[in-house]
């Protein structure tokens, strides 16, 4: 335990210390639309689901993703990729633009369309609870870039190259990645003292890869380029040694999914960095936070391994998520830091929280709340928190601080302090944020939070709620819980405090008959 601790620490501070690394990602960038809706019927004209939509999103998609995460992570990041003369081309052009503060590269080829991912999500809830994929829908072109597009390419990388720390390559087979263009850009870096990370695609020859510096392919393509089946440690390590030898590689990380990564450096030095056990939502997109990450890593000159220990990190927190998001720096830390610490892992400051929550509602979820100063923590307080969690898909908490429960409840109270009282909230399964506030009023933390249900115990009504017309202003509810009758921290220590007087009274007569 002392071990995994002390690595963890040690992976932490690195993260921590990353600077802004400066990296080149280049590849197949990808829109992928998102349709949000509520199928809970049956069309009458086939056996398939009726979606009635409730909102539409887009995300950065493929190298676009990588080069979002990249961001998310605090690299500078430029781009070069291409897109067809069409409106989904100029979004994507103008999010690359932003995500890279102009560092940014989208040729136009006129003879296909923006390559475009529509994913129609379901939820069987009027919640927006249990979504799930219902279809998918590609528009694409997947010749490769005509000879114009490919020099265009080459002679924009040749001027940006000298800028960056490493250069990524992320192939999806929509064309931008051609063999020349890979064999020039690999060449070229060489050159320049600089690696190239590529993420391979199972469609096309491995050969086309010779010469990066590392691959990062998942067990699939691993498997099907070094003509295996990867099943376990042993087929894993014969695959990477074989790949490493055929391209001339530096190094081979194998994306292993639920079992993790193994990386392969040469000279037998290889080893299996196992998952950790986790609830898995969606498997999309994990592989480009890897790539990004060791990128990142890479880039900063940090070791390989602790890159991919790191990157393993990074992908367990996205596959919680739904769909393509990044993952910050911030969240990487928190988990580090966090292992074995349940308090830890839950406990967040407003500023921290939000971006989670943002990511939580572009997914559909809807955020439920309650606030108390839960102390000494009753079947009140239990049935209260199991309330609120059945109100929406996430519960965030708010703690009252110890200054703010003295405020409340005079200066004998609280009688377990805030660090306690929120390691007891944090152990229960339905409590998935705790933030300690520190104001006698929960307004301002109403405010940050946003909730989309505000919940209170049954002994206010609802226009007695704090805060109840900030989240009625903008379409949130106020829902009240039942009362368990009878359970209070107040009488709860009343009836302490009479049955410990009355035994204390009844022992210290003993003692005086003795004595005497």
């Amino acid at each position: 335990m002392r071990k995994g601790k002390g690595l963890s620490d040690k992976l932490a501070k690195i993260v921590e210390g990353l600077g802004a690394p400066r990296a080149l990602v280049v590849g197949d960038m990808i829109l992928d639309r998102y349709v949000w809706g509520n199928a809970n019927r049956i069309s009458q004209e086939a056996p398939i689901p009726v979606l009635s939509v409730v909102r539409k999103e887009w995300r950065p998609g493929g190298a676009a993703n990588v080069a979002n995460a990249l961001a998310a992570l605090g690299a500078r990041v430029t781009v070069c990729g291409v897109a067809g003369r069409d409106d989904d081309g100029e979004l994507l052009a103008e999010n690359l633009r932003q995500l890279t503060q102009g560092r940014a590269k989208l040729l136009v080829d006129k003879g296909r369309p923006t390559t475009v991912k529509t994913r129609f999500v379901g939820c069987v809830q009027s919640a927006g609870r249990a979504a799930h994929h219902v279809l998918r829908v590609d528009e694409e072109v997947s010749d490769p870039i005509p000879r114009a597009v490919e020099d265009e390419a080459l002679e924009y990388l040749a001027r940006v190259m000298k800028d960056q720390d490493c250069v990524i390559c992320e192939d999806y087979n929509k064309g931008m990645l051609t063999e020349r263009l890979l064999a020039e850009l690999i060449k070229l870096a060489k050159f320049m003292g600089l690696p190239v990370i590529v993420d391979p695609t199972v469609s096309r020859p491995f050969g086309i890869y010779s010469g990066a510096a590392v691959l990062v392919p998942n067990r699939y393509e691993a498997g099907q380029a070094a003509r295996m089946k990867i099943v376990d440690e042993a087929s894993a390590r014969a695959a990477a040694v074989k790949l490493s030898a055929e391209l001339a590689l530096s190094a081979c990380l194998i994306k292993l999914d639920r079992d993790g990564l193994f990386l392969y450096e040469g000279k037998d030095k290889g080893m299996l960095i196992p998952t950790e056990p986790r609830d898995v939502y969606d498997v999309t997109g994990a592989g480009d936070i890897v790539t990004a990450v060791v990128g990142a890593m890479v880039a900063e000159g940090v070791a390989l391994e602790q890159a991919a220990r790191i990157a393993n990190v990074a992908a367990g927190i996205e596959v919680q998520r739904f769909g393509c998001a990044p993952v910050y720096r911030d969240e990487i830390l928190r988990e580090l830091r966090s292992r074995d610490q349940s308090l830890l892992r839950k406990l967040f400051t407003p500023e921290q929280l939000a971006p989670i929550l943002a990511e939580r509602r572009r997914r559909g979820e809807k955020v439920a709340f309650t606030n108390g100063c839960f102390d000494l923590l009753h079947q009140g307080h239990i049935e209260l928190i199991k309330f609120s969690r059945r109100q929406g898909d996430l519960l965030v908490v708010g703690m009252n601080s110890d200054r703010s429960v003295r405020a409340l409840k005079g200066p004998n109270r609280p009688i377990l302090g805030q660090n306690e009282r929120a390691g007891i909230l944090a152990a229960l399964a339905e409590v998935d944020y705790i933030v300690v506030f520190d104001t006698p009023e929960v307004t301002p933390l109403v405010a940050a939070i946003k909730p989309d249900v505000l919940v209170k115990g049954g002994d206010y009504r609802p226009d007695q709620v704090v805060g109840h017309d900030l989240v009625e202003s903008y379409g949130g509810k106020v829902v009240l819980a039942p009362l368990v009758e009878g359970m209070s921290t107040t009488n709860i220590v009343a009836r302490v405090l009479e049955k410990y007087g009355r035994e204390n009274g009844e022992a210290g007569g003993s003692e005086g008959k003795g004595a005497k």
